[in-house]
């Protein structure tokens, strides 16, 4: 959704026309405010899934390398004497 500047002008006429010349800097200030704190928010979450998700990645156990070629499980163990 694209608005182009004849759009944005109608919105900013009407505005106008509702709210008053008195009223329209103060909400336009509560406006932004509005936006970032909801930035700020989203902004916290997304830290926070991701540390949730960098400790669930050290949490798991890692997986054993495969034995080289030719090695087998008898190899590994000392000789008895």
């Amino acid at each position: 959704m694209n608005l182009g500047m004849p759009e944005i002008l109608v919105i900013l006429v009407v505005a106008l026309l509702i709210f008053g010349p008195k009223k329209l800097p103060e909400l336009g200030r509560s406006l932004g405010q509005s936006i970032r704190e909801f930035k700020r928010g989203a902004q916290e979450i997304r830290e926070e899934l991701e540390k949730a998700v960098d400790v669930k990645e050290e949490a798991k156990p890692k997986v054993a390398e495969p034995a080289p070629a030719g090695a087998s499980p008898e190899a590994k163990e000392e000789p008895k004497a």
